[in-house]
């Protein structure tokens, strides 16, 4: 699509760690509520602050040695999805960019679902992503752009 990869950032949406992280609080049967809900906020707090590292190495801790198959599982999520910057949240906040994914899930929630499904509306798989990338180009201000791309394109066939 034309992207460079320094103007792409990828993330893991946050609360969707969060959510991972109660699940690891969960998992420790020897805590009560309130140590559960204290160590979540700990590590979401670090998280928030851009300490990824850190909340895997409080997660190696509490997995111990011999984790079960739950904690195993809980602990690749972080360590998969940990790297490569795609938790660093304070950096992503301090570009005035959303830490959580629920604007895009709203975005296609709208464009999609409620602009190509509906009573009696059917779309081939091509023809709806074509439909798409013009309604992309249109309200990223962006026409100009695709009108001499397709001019040059076809000009560019003919000769």
């Amino acid at each position: 699509m034309g992207v460079k990869p320094d103007q792409v950032n990828e993330l893991v949406d946050f609360y969707h760690a969060v959510e991972h992280l109660g699940k690891i609080a969960a998992l420790q049967r020897r805590w009560t509520a309130a140590e559960r809900q204290a160590w979540i906020g700990r590590q979401r707090r670090r998280l928030l602050k851009g300490g990824a590292e850190e909340v895997r190495a409080a997660i190696d801790a509490v997995c111990g040695s011999r984790p079960g198959k739950a904690l195993k599982r809980e602990r690749e999520y972080f360590k998969r999805n940990g790297g490569r910057g795609r938790m660093d949240y304070a950096r992503i906040a301090a570009l005035k960019l959303p830490i959580g994914s629920g604007a895009i899930e709203s975005a296609i929630r709208r464009v999609v679902n409620l602009r190509l499904k509906g009573p009696s509306i059917y779309w081939h798989k091509t023809t709806a992503e074509a439909v798409l990338l013009l309604r992309s180009y249109y309200k990223a201000g962006r026409w100009n752009h695709l009108e001499r791309q397709a001019l040059t394109t076809t000009t560019g066939i003919a000769a």
